[in-house]
């Protein structure tokens, strides 16, 4: 666990990482690609709070935009730290999906 600007996060920060590409899949799932080269699944439906309703909306949640390594959508009004989603997801082993 680990503190910075005063909000504690699980697990150990990832210094600079990025997110190079998102790819939406069904059921609110996305595939990820990390600035490390890693590929992780990442479930946006485990997101929590109003700030994330919109996702539940297919032409908001198919449309990710990344900002300076930052996953975004509905022209930067949705975002989540890259760090959130490297800590929330879990390796993808190449398996079609």
């Amino acid at each position: 666990m680990y503190e910075k600007n005063g909000i504690c996060y699980a697990g150990e920060p990832q210094a600079g990482i990025k997110i190079t590409e998102a790819k939406p899949l069904r059921g609110g799932m996305m595939l990820i690609t990390f600035s490390t080269g890693e590929a992780r699944l990442f479930d946006t439906t485990l997101l929590e709070g109003s700030a994330f309703a919109p996702l539940k909306q297919e032409e908001i949640f198919l449309h990710p935009v990344l900002l300076h390594g930052v996953l975004t959508w509905d022209d930067g009004n949705i975002d989540i730290a890259p760090e959130y989603v490297y800590e929330h997801s879990y390796a993808y082993d190449g398996i079609a999906i």
